[in-house]
């Protein structure tokens, strides 16, 4: 059974920075495309940033040169480098798993963590 579990939000100024963390039960955290997501309020979910099975990353353009996404293969946990916050950083971040096939998205969510950038 494989469960993700975001933690490490929080409310942090205009240029400050947090580091999400996502343990992963039930599965190695490598095996699959892993990514994060951010949900604001009135707004749709929006990619983040996400790392493929061969290690390979990419960041939205929104946050590219700001956060980075990384494996803790030894803590089987995916982490979200949060530099540089802006007020429009503020939502809902999720991490989630790839399906086996890429092309069928995620099949399984964390519940969130909140970041607030006030």
């Amino acid at each position: 059974h494989v469960q993700l579990v975001e933690s490490g939000g929080g409310s942090v100024k205009a240029g400050g920075s947090l580091t999400l963390s996502c343990p992963v039960s039930g599965d190695t955290v490598s095996s699959r495309y892993m990514a994060w997501f951010r949900q604001a309020p009135g707004q749709g979910r929006e990619g983040v940033a996400a790392v493929d099975s061969d290690g390979r990353t990419g960041t939205a353009d929104s946050v590219k040169g700001r956060f980075t996404i990384s494996l803790d293969n030894a803590k089987n946990t995916l982490d979200l480098q949060l530099n540089s916050l802006k007020t429009e950083d503020t939502a809902i971040y999720y991490c989630a798993r790839g399906a086996e096939d890429y092309g069928d998205g995620m099949d399984y969510w964390g519940k969130g963590t909140q970041v607030t950038v006030p």
